[in-house]
Parts: C-alpha cells; sequence; structure tokens
C-alpha cells in the first residue's frame, strides 16, 4: 500500500501522538502489516479510524486499542478536556470534580489522565484510591459538593471493553441536551499534548467510601441478626471489599462468597460475558450454593450477584425444579412490593421496556406512576421518585443518594427482605405467588437479535412501522409509534404494541449493535379461594407464541 494512502497517513499521525507506548506499538504492527496488504491489519484499521467513538448519554463505551473509534488515552483525554470546558461554559470554572475507576484494563490509567487534565484546567479533583464500586462515586458527588462526576467502567461489557460515564452535580448520568453539548466541546479539543495538565489533584478521603457504606447498611439493617444463609458473587469485579463492610456492618451474616470470582480480575476468565443476566454467568455461585447446602445439611436461602461495577444486582432462589434466576421484572416488582407495604411515599418509575405491573402496584398504594425512556439517566430524574427499576436488573434504592442504579444498596435491601421473609416462615421467591394472587400472573422475556451491520436494524424498525401486526397471539393490538412521543413521553425510536393480556416493545439497544423486543403477557387474578402459585401453563403458550409473532413481525 502507497504511503500517500489516507488511512495510513491517520494511522500515522495518531502513532506520532499517542502517549501511550503500549497502544502506540500495537498500531505500528498494524500499520506494518497493512502496508504488506495483509486484509485483517487493513479491515482493523479501517474500522479503528472509520470515525470518531461517539459521546452520547451514556458516556462512551468500547473497545480499547489504537484510534479514535477505540478506547484509549488519546479519546479519554479528549472527554476530560470537553468536559472541563463544557463545565466553563456552564459558569461551574474551578468546581470540585470527582473520579472513580472498576479494576478493567487501563481503568486507573484513564482515570489518572481525566485528573491531570481537570486539575490543569483549574478544577478541584478528588481521585479513587483505587478501584470502586460506580455507586460510590454517584454517592460522592453529592456527599462532596461536586459539579461532575466521572467514572471509568464498562459496566458488564467484555473484557476487550471500556468506558467513561460522566455525572453533573445533581448525580445524575446526562441526558440532552448535555451529552451533545459536551460532544461539540470535545469535537473542539485541539492538540491534546498542547493542554496543561496538573499533579495538583488529591485523592478522596475515607469519609466517602464510609459514608456510602453506612447508608447501604442502613437500608438493610432489617435483616441484623437473622439467620440468612446467602452467597454472593462479584463476577470478578469491584463490590466484595464494599459489600464485605455493608454487610458486617448491617449485623447481616457473612455471604458464602464464590471464591473464584470474588476479587477483581480485568480478564473475567470464568465467565464468558461477565453479565448476572448472560446464560451461565451465575452458574458458579449456583453450585457454590449447592455444596454448601449439602456440605452443611442446611439450604442456602438465595443467591445474590453483582455485575463488575456493580451498580446492578441480580438474584436466584432455589425451587422444587432447581435454582431459578428471578427476571429483572420480578426483582423488581418484589423490591416495590417492600417499598409500598412500608409506605415509602412518592413516585414510582420504570422504564417503559420494563413491566406494567408496578403501575398496578402504585395505584393500589395510592402512589404515583411515572414511564420513563430507557435508562437511569431518566428514571433517576423523576421527581419525588421513590423507587426505580429497569428490566436490565437495575434498581434505585437510595433515590435521594444515589439517584441512578445501585446494586448494593439493592443488594442490602434484597437481604432485608429475605430475612423477614424467612422470619415469617416463607421465603424471598414466594413472594412472587403473593403478587400473582392480588394482581394476576405477569410473565416477561425478550427477544435479541445481536448484528454486524446495523442497516439491519433501521430495515427491521422501518417495516415494523410500514407494517405492524393487526394482532399478536390472536389478540388485537394498538400500535404506537414512540417517535412521535406523548404527554408522559418525550420521543423514543421503539415502537409498542399492546393489547389484552400481551404487549411488546421494540427498540435498537443504546449500547450495543442489537435489535430487542420486550414482551410480556398476563393474566387476571386467580377467583377468590384458588392458591394462584406455580406456573400457568396457557400463559407460558401465549408468551412463546409472542415470542414467534414478534419474530415474524420483525422479518429475523
Amino acid at each position: 500500500m502507497s504511503t500517500g494512502d489516507p488511512l495510513l497517513d491517520r494511522a500515522r499521525a495518531w502513532q506520532a501522538a499517542d502517549p501511550d507506548p503500549v497502544t502506540a506499538s500495537e498500531l505500528g504492527g498494524l500499520i506494518a502489516a497493512a502496508e504488506a496488504e495483509d486484509r485483517t491489519a487493513l479491515a482493523e484499521l479501517a474500522d479503528a479510524f472509520d470515525g470518531d467513538l461517539e459521546f452520547g448519554t451514556a458516556g462512551l463505551r468500547g473497545r480499547l486499542g489504537p484510534g479514535p473509534n477505540r478506547m484509549n488515552r488519546v479519546v479519554v483525554g479528549r472527554a476530560a478536556a470537553g468536559l472541563g470546558a463544557y463545565l466553563d461554559r456552564q459558569g461551574l470554572g474551578g468546581g470540585r470534580v470527582i473520579i472513580g475507576f472498576d479494576a478493567r484494563h487501563n481503568s486507573e490509567v484513564f482515570a489518572a489522565d481525566s485528573a491531570e487534565l481537570l486539575a490543569g484546567a483549574g478544577f478541584e479533583v478528588l481521585l479513587a484510591p483505587g478501584p470502586v464500586p460506580t455507586p460510590v462515586v454517584a454517592w460522592g458527588i453529592g456527599a462532596a459538593d461536586c459539579v461532575a462526576g466521572i467514572v471509568v467502567t464498562a459496566s458488564h461489557n467484555p473484557p476487550a471493553d471500556n468506558g467513561y460515564k460522566v455525572y453533573l452535580g445533581d448525580g445524575s448520568q446526562i441526558v440532552p441536551p448535555a451529552d451533545a453539548e459536551i460532544a461539540a466541546q470535545i469535537a473542539a479539543v485541539g492538540d491534546l499534548g498542547a493542554l496543561p495538565r496538573s499533579e495538583d489533584w488529591a485523592h478522596w478521603g475515607p469519609e466517602i467510601l464510609t459514608g456510602y457504606i453506612d447508608r447501604a447498611a442502613e437500608l438493610g439493617d432489617r435483616a441484623a441478626g437473622s439467620s440468612l444463609r446467602w452467597v454472593y458473587t462479584a463476577m470478578h469485579g469491584v463490590g466484595s471489599a464494599v459489600v464485605r463492610q455493608v454487610v458486617a456492618r448491617a449485623g447481616i451474616p457473612a455471604p458464602i462468597e464464590v471464591a473464584a470470582q470474588a476479587e477483581p480480575d480485568p480478564d473475567f476468565p470464568t465467565v464468558s460475558f461477565p453479565n448476572p443476566e448472560e446464560p451461565g454467568a451465575i452458574d458458579l455461585a449456583i453450585a457454590t450454593a449447592v455444596r454448601a447446602a449439602e456440605a452443611d445439611a442446611e439450604p442456602v436461602d438465595l443467591v445474590v450477584a453483582n455485575d463488575p461495577d456493580a451498580d446492578r444486582c441480580a438474584v436466584a432462589i432455589p425451587t422444587a425444579d432447581g435454582w431459578r434466576m428471578l427476571t429483572g421484572n420480578e426483582l423488581g416488582w418484589l423490591l416495590a412490593e417492600d417499598f409500598l407495604a412500608r409506605g415509602v411515599q412518592g413516585a414510582y418509575a420504570c422504564s417503559i421496556v420494563s413491566s406494567i405491573l408496578l403501575s398496578q402496584m402504585a395505584a393500589d398504594h395510592g402512589q404515583r406512576f411515572v414511564p420513563t425512556l430507557t435508562g437511569f439517566k431518566w428514571i433517576g430524574r423523576v421527581p419525588g421518585l421513590a423507587f426505580g427499576y429497569e428490566e436490565a436488573i437495575g434498581y434505585c434504592c437510595d433515590p435521594q443518594h444515589v439517584p441512578d442504579k445501585d446494586g448494593i444498596t439493592a443488594l442490602s435491601t434484597i437481604l432485608a427482605i429475605a430475612a423477614e421473609a424467612k422470619a415469617a416462615g416463607t421465603s424471598f421467591g414466594s413472594r412472587l405467588d403473593r403478587l400473582a394472587m392480588r394482581y394476576g400472573r405477569h410473565l416477561t422475556d425478550q427477544l435479541s437479535v445481536r448484528v454486524e451491520d446495523l442497516s439491519i436494524i433501521a430495515e427491521a424498525m422501518s417495516r415494523l412501522r410500514a407494517q405492524p401486526p393487526s394482532t399478536l397471539c390472536d389478540r388485537p393490538v394498538e400500535v404506537t409509534d414512540l417517535l412521535s412521543g406523548s404527554d408522559r413521553l418525550p420521543p423514543t425510536d421503539g415502537v409498542l404494541l399492546e393489547g389484552d393480556g400481551v404487549r411488546a416493545v421494540v427498540r435498537p439497544s443504546g449500547t450495543e449493535p442489537k435489535l430487542k423486543a420486550y414482551l410480556e403477557v398476563w393474566s387476571a387474578p386467580p377467583a377468590e379461594g384458588s392458591s394462584g402459585s406455580g406456573v400457568d401453563p396457557e400463559l407460558s403458550v401465549r408468551l412463546t407464541r409472542l415470542r414467534a409473532d414478534m419474530t415474524t413481525a420483525l422479518g429475523l
């Protein structure tokens, strides 16, 4: 390939300016291979330099590596500089910014670069002294009176990824128009090497973490002194150290930990995808629970899992047929029921792709229900929020202090509910039957299609809008194009189909190259005197039929 090739010229210029010897060396190897006409290297270079990694409401997230379409020190440095410029334009120059990071590859380096650039821009920077859960940073924004917060994390993404999450001074993730305004400032950053840097920043003091732990422990102190037996996995992430302190402070029995997953490991060696929702991800935790029950001849009450940055939480329960992972909606219902039963006043919120059951529960208790767009950047901003959740195992149990999803305060609340259920001679999972008796049984599922070509998603959405089905499961449905917005929701790229006992919401994923359909079917409450427990075969059949109908409707 000629030396005048524009792609190679961009790659060489990037290599010359790259402050990271690792990615500079990696890029040099790709350039050399591309010059020798290596097709794989050419494709990798084309992808790495095909535009910029987009800064949006989720901040940045992408694969580690050289180039503007990857996560690296250049891209992160520009993001930090752009954020600083945005804060200056908002009249917040010189304010305090808190920065945290997880244990992924390069997270600490990206956090340190951000601290130096923001300190060089005149901000007072508090940097975490080590890897921390994302919710601790969200807590620290309010606790330390910060104008913004940054967490370097890719949450539950694969090991090759990293990310950059931005919060503003209200403790919530950024939403439009702030995302576009920050992106514009990032695009305007000139020569990164010419920007001032400073080491005049500080590690935050122990009061940030101690304050968070104390508050999280308060939410679980109803479980103090209980006989609860539970298994915990941090999924190779940063949750273990904080969870241990929270449960000790609350007086909750210590967990049986999954030893192989207890400490941070950026390679996530025991899971192919470090997300508790993924099939097989909590197999080790369930196996640990089975062994513990057999060894001690005493059952384990539940398994609790955090994702790697501990902002999400999942639960598995024992059943007559073995262990079962609760869906994100089921866990959301159980948490909401606890808040409502304790008379917690305020708004109860969930994203539009989550179950409709929360709206019925809130109304039944005289509380306001608020539907939101997908993501805690919307849920956390609901005025007067008492509790919020989304089906992707995200729960906000302490909105006054952490207006974001928080897997540790969720864990603490879950343990309190489980301990109270055990003391009453029931179980955590049996409360789902109680809800079914009162509101009817709801089943949810998700149809998710990963694509290489994003045009496939756009074509499927266009096809659905042009020719939506008039029935699902032989039941008439109303079709609402969510792009039009409503009095309760701003416009979003999605389609809602809803009828008697059947519902589907279709939308492109905001963080992955996936098209998703969120499915729900439900039945009326059982007749008085019936048990209402167990699986409803007709409802299970209807859910299977709904999945097939939506697959056909999307042309997949």
